[in-house]
């Protein structure tokens, strides 16, 4: 047998039972040229028979080494290497063979040696780029942070050469691009998944790596319109997933529910799908079918322990308080770190009424995830920023101002954003306790604490105006407005105007300034919250038909916005029409956020017109316990309490509504509503005093 044959049958060496390549190794050792003699001998011509042979050899041992694990075959294989290289050095095959040898049983530092010597020899050595390639990518991994950036450059260095070298290969662009997007350079990272598109225009590792990159940039519209211009017909379950997860970022649930259904369809049993499922549901409202869901994902895996928090989460909005609990009892011996957990157990806890609970909980959140350095990460500071904003929010509704006021300071410590977001907590508490001075002066420390920021003072400009500063709150908003001319912040400006104008029932200037934001908004939501505004602009002028449609337009553009959803409702309800409308869309609302006691009002509110007088004391009286500085509230449960013969507590009531009234606002406190309560208020007191008499007779 010559040594091509040999050769050639290496091919096939991996179909061969391990008895026969230990026969086949001996055998070949016997027969090897100066076998007997030791090392070849140098020779100034290359032996290229010898080198064939040790070659031989060495793959022999390397495809032992791999398929057994064993140490002695890959030293062998090391040897055998070299050998073949003493025959021929300069065999670009041998160099690069023995590297990636190194490489394959974890010599990583004789590796990179290797292949940076072939390198260094032959620039343009594809096996020695690629191999040094992935060597520091795999790396990249093991480093630590500090040699991470060192390690993603030179993979970076690598991968860019070996572009340059194999500029037809799709999956050398596709690494590239991954790598840029770690690097941050998300401009060279499209870059090179554009590239690769060009070569494979079908590719679906391609169009899944570029809507990863466009979602990673918080930019999903792209990210689905790329998966989008796949042929429905031509879609993995891969891609209807990542299809679906776009889809939800864009809140269009009803698409991603399709998407995730397809992908359902081609791969039944996906775990990872029907969570997708299931929270697209959730998001579209679908509580009762995301519920479906989520128990045949427990049934499937019952350690899932996200699937149970996600049905505690329905539960507790369709209600069902005490189930909610149960099922977070069931979820903590498997998550008993969760943060989510907790903070749903919290949640509960502030459903139900059970307020000191719910205080303790979260206070413990805040306290567990509390840094004596005061640093933290971005992921913690979000986490800290959403327990103290609900805690502020249960003192609030406890009339514990001070304390919502001191944890909104807290929230302001984290710096950033969340220090507007802190401070306008502030304000709110302070406004909802009506301390208008006090709401203003915690307005105008923001306001000189950051002067440049346009935002914080459009907000300042609003509480001026309606304390009753209005020319110097409009002079500062026109200010903000001529400052942003031309600028994204134009919008906000128009919008910030638009509202003063509203509530100081310059209506005229207030349409004005909505149609010029409109002309300005780009995005979905800015479209959204235009028509919204616009809506509560053509309420306020008891011009009801458009402000229904306007508000119709809100929800074609999101049809879970529940702040849209109780206006509408509470809209209809008012007026005494389209009442069981009215209700569905109110009680979405409820669904969506069940502690809002302004939704809790309005479908207390409802009830009340529909004649069904005990739901509607029993949610007026849950909205009094969240928002009892609230007039509309007291007059609207003094109005239950009469229907219902209960006239010393109608009384009650609307003395309580008329003494907040007077502490309002005048933009909050319409005269004829006033008026209204007020008439109310006498004619209870009179019916009263004829029944005491009569009880005196």
């Amino acid at each position: 047998m010559t040594l091509l044959l040999r050769a050639s049958s290496l091919r096939h060496l991996r179909l061969i039972p391990a008895a026969a390549l230990f026969f086949v190794a001996h055998t070949m050792i016997a027969q090897a040229p100066g076998a007997a003699k030791g090392l070849v001998a140098a020779s100034v011509q290359p032996d290229r028979a010898s080198s064939y042979y040790h070659y031989g050899l060495a793959r022999l041992y390397e495809d032992m080494a791999v398929n057994a694990g064993r140490s002695d075959y890959a030293t062998q294989a090391v040897e055998q290497y070299k050998l073949a290289l003493d025959a021929d050095p300069n065999s670009r095959l041998l160099q690069d063979g023995l590297a990636d040898l190194y490489f394959k049983i974890g010599r990583i530092r004789e590796a990179v040696t290797a292949a940076q010597d072939q390198v260094t020899k032959n620039p343009d050595d594809i096996e020695a780029h690629t191999l040094l390639g992935k060597v520091y990518l795999r790396s990249l991994g093991d480093m630590q942070s500090s040699q991470s950036g060192q390690m993603l450059q030179l993979a970076i260095t690598e991968y860019e050469k070996l572009a340059q070298l194999k500029p037809n290969d799709v999956e050398t662009h596709l690494l590239l691009g991954q790598l840029y997007g770690l690097n941050h350079d998300s401009g060279k990272a499209e870059a090179q998944f554009k590239a690769a598109q060009g070569i494979d225009a079908n590719s679906e590792e391609v169009a899944l790596n570029m809507a990863r990159l466009y979602s990673e940039q918080g930019d999903p519209k792209r990210a689905a319109e790329v998966l989008s211009a796949i042929p429905v017909d031509d879609r993995s379950p891969r891609v209807e997933f990542a299809l679906g997860a776009s889809y939800e970022q864009l809140k269009r649930n009803r698409d991603a529910i399709a998407a995730y259904h397809r992908a359902l369809d081609a791969e039944p049993d996906n775990l990872d799908t029907e969570r997708g499922l299931a929270n697209a549901l959730l998001g579209d409202g679908q509580l009762d079918e995301a519920l479906k869901v989520l128990n045949g994902i427990v049934a499937a895996e019952p350690q899932d322990a996200q699937s149970q928090i996600h049905i505690s989460e329905i539960e507790r909005r369709q209600g069902h308080y005490d189930e909610a609990l149960k099922t977070l009892d069931k979820a903590k011996p498997l998550a008993p770190e969760s943060l989510e957990l907790t903070y749903n157990e919290a949640l509960i806890y502030d459903s139900l009424g059970r307020y000191d609970d719910a205080i303790g909980v979260l206070t413990k959140l805040v306290a567990d995830s509390a840094h004596p350095d005061g640093k933290y990460t971005d992921g913690e500071k979000a986490n800290r920023s959403i327990f103290l904003d609900r805690l502020a929010i249960i003192y609030r509704e406890e009339n514990k101002t001070a304390d919502a006021v001191a944890a909104y300071k807290q929230m302001a410590s984290l710096g950033g954003d969340y220090v507007k977001s802190g401070y306008q907590g502030q304000i709110d508490a302070y406004r909802d306790a009506h301390q208008w001075k006090e709401a203003t002066a915690t307005a105008a420390e923001i306001a000189k604490l950051m002067p440049n920021d346009h935002g914080i003072q459009l907000m300042y400009a609003g509480q001026l105006a309606d304390t009753g500063a209005v020319d110097q709150g409009i002079a500062l908003a026109n200010a903000q407005l001529a400052a942003t001319k031309g600028t994204p912040d134009e919008r906000d400006s128009h919008l910030a105007l638009a509202q003063i104008y509203t509530r100081l029932k310059r209506y005229q200037e207030a349409s004005a300034e909505l149609t010029s934001s409109d002309a300005l908004a780009t995005k979905p939501d800015e479209r959204l919250y235009v028509a919204f505004l616009r809506g509560a602009l053509y309420d306020r002028q008891k011009q009801y038909d458009l402000a229904e449609a306007e508000f119709r337009k809100a929800l074609a553009i999101d049809p879970q916005n529940a702040t849209v959803l109780n206006y509408l409702g509470y809209m209809l309800a008012d007026r005494g029409v389209r009442l069981p409308e009215a209700l569905t869309l109110i009680r979405k609302a409820v669904e969506l956020d069940p502690q809002n006691g302004a939704f809790l009002d309005s479908l207390g509110w409802a009830y009340y017109k529909s004649g069904q007088y005990a739901l509607a004391e029993e949610n007026l009286r849950k909205a009094n316990e969240r928002i009892n500085t609230d007039p509309t509230v007291h007059d609207h449960l003094g109005e239950v309490y009469e229907k219902t013969g209960n006239l010393k507590m109608a009384v009650a009531q609307w003395e309580r509504s008329m003494t907040e009234y007077a502490r309002s606002l005048s933009a909050d406190a319409d005269p004829a509503d006033v008026a209204k309560v007020q008439h109310k208020l006498e004619n209870a007191r009179v019916k009263l005093a004829k029944v005491g008499n009569v009880l005196v007779k």
